[in-house]
């Protein structure tokens, strides 16, 4: 366990090492206040339009669009959706937030999420294919460690250095929302529409949630990263091949969307917040279904990896 403890360690301290990984650090942070100047000089603070007017606008409008305009079945859902969520505050005089807050500027955040992935997947890529490229494979294979050791090692240190990140965003977030925005509506609740039924949450624990369910689309493209970086030695093929499917997934998920046999891809289920604040992408979709897939996934991610890296000679 020790000896565990001190090698992932020792991952850590080579991540960190890298100028690469400090000026993501920063330029995860910059990027954060960026937005959120941008976003307060951008503001509309004049706007004098009834909240309950400015709804039932909304839903004439969104009605009007799914009545009379060709529309993908998942942008019909989220119509639905808004118009519930809209008939909800008017019935019990809830009304949105009338301008930005902490929590919102948070909630915006983290779409940032996705930054976060890209820069964990660099790591990724290269902290297995590295070793190999480099000719220092052979330094860690003549220690008295096995190959399993080295590799969870390797693994878990990613994955830390991906967590860190996430941690920075939603604190960094927080300070720069509080700084331009304030602590104003923090009160109003945070209204998710699930299986046709609203449900009234605390913002910071729908935050709190949001985050944590981002972490799974994060682990699953790290983790298939970390596989192609073991499997090919070759980082530039893990990070274009994560990136692309990163990037492309949903869409081609939306696209297939009418397919029973869709819910069957990765990235039909990585998008938790479906059960939580929307409508599962296929019907009949459950949370438990996608932790099943999602689990084999990882597996099969892992155990591609475990095989490869203690099966490959590299005496060569």
């Amino acid at each position: 366990m020790f000896s565990m403890i001190k090698l992932v360690r020792n991952e850590q301290m080579k991540i960190y090492s890298q100028l690469s990984s400090t000026i993501m650090i920063v330029g995860l942070i910059l990027v954060v206040i960026i937005m959120g100047a941008v976003m307060f000089f951008m503001q509309d603070t004049e706007s004098t339009t009834d909240w309950r007017t400015t709804l039932e606008n909304q839903n004439i409008q969104l009605n009007h669009q799914l009545d009379n305009e060709p529309i993908l079945d998942v942008v019909a859902k989220q119509y639905r959706q808004d118009m519930a969520i809209n008939e909800y505050r008017l019935e019990h005089d809830i009304a949105p937030p009338v301008s930005e807050n902490m929590f919102s500027f948070v909630k915006t955040s983290a779409t940032l999420t996705v930054l976060v992935s890209l820069f964990t997947i660099v790591i990724s890529a290269g902290i297995v294919a590295g070793e190999f490229t480099w000719g220092t494979i052979k330094l860690l294979l003549i220690r008295p460690i096995t190959r399993s050791g080295i590799l969870l090692s390797k693994y878990i240190a990613v994955l830390l250095y991906g967590l860190t990140l996430l941690v920075i965003l939603f604190l960094t977030s927080m300070v720069v929302g509080a700084v331009f925005f304030g602590l104003q509506d923090i009160s109003v609740p945070y209204l998710t529409y699930i299986n046709g039924d609203i449900y009234e949450k605390s913002m910071f624990g729908h935050l709190i949630s949001t985050y944590l369910l981002n972490c799974i689309d994060l682990l699953m493209m790290v983790t298939f990263a970390f596989m192609i970086s073991t499997v090919f030695r070759s980082s530039s093929l893990a990070i274009g091949l994560a990136l692309f499917l990163m990037f492309t997934g949903q869409q081609f998920v939306q696209l297939l969307s009418k397919y029973e046999w869709v819910k069957y891809i990765l990235f039909a289920n990585t998008n938790l917040t479906q059960y939580i604040e929307g409508t599962p992408i296929v019907e009949g979709m459950t949370l438990n279904f996608s932790i099943v897939i999602l689990s084999l996934y990882f597996l099969i991610f892992n155990l591609l990896s475990w095989y490869v890296f203690n099966k490959r000679d590299v005496a060569a």
